[in-house]
């Protein structure tokens, strides 16, 4: 596996070795001693959501109980965005997106500290994501997708939400942010 860092700390692009042929691929998509020389935290919760096109789920963050998140998409293709939210953070406040998708087979390791979200490219999306922490729904805390002040460029303009992701709160006004660790 390659793990290359991004502009955002902490944030790694992991691009696994495939081996294809006729009938198909392999790859490793994890392997915990690989992940431990990375940096990446014990991993102890898997997730596995499916969306239609134009779903956009997100902004999402815990805090304090933060999660990492290793992120990968087996089929289809969505937009992928992080968004810093960690205090003190030298990119707090900056976003990035990737392209995530079966053919690509990409992941991306996401630290606590992230708002994370992402909108649904192909007919249907099957998103998996493996957690550093349980989930603590009353710690959750939802940014506002299209917060002007963070200017997230999403590819779609009517993208579909759930009630949560309508009700977002803008960067300014979001309390108890996560510290960058120093």
């Amino acid at each position: 596996m390659n793990f290359a860092e991004t502009s955002l700390p902490g944030v790694l692009l992991i691009t696994p070795k495939v081996f294809g042929d006729s009938r198909g691929f392999f790859m490793e998509s994890f392997r915990r001693d690989v992940f431990d020389e990375a940096g990446v935290p014990a991993l102890v919760q898997d997730n596995h959501s499916r969306s239609v096109r134009g779903t956009l789920r997100g902004l999402h963050f815990q805090h304090p109980y933060g999660q990492g998140k290793l992120i990968r998409v087996v089929t289809g293709t969505v937009f992928d965005v992080l968004v810093d939210v960690r205090e003190g953070s030298p990119a707090f406040g900056k976003w990035e997106g990737y392209e995530l998708s079966g053919e690509n087979k990409q992941q991306l390791w996401v630290p606590p500290g992230f708002a994370h979200g992402f909108c649904v490219l192909s007919d249907t999306a099957d998103f998996l994501y493996k957690c550093s922490d349980y989930y603590h729904p009353e710690t959750e805390m939802t940014l506002l997708w299209n917060d002007p002040a963070v200017g997230v460029e999403w590819p779609v303009e009517d993208p579909i939400l759930s009630e949560k992701d309508r009700r977002g709160v803008p960067l300014r006004e979001l309390t108890r942010l996560p510290q960058f660790p120093s």
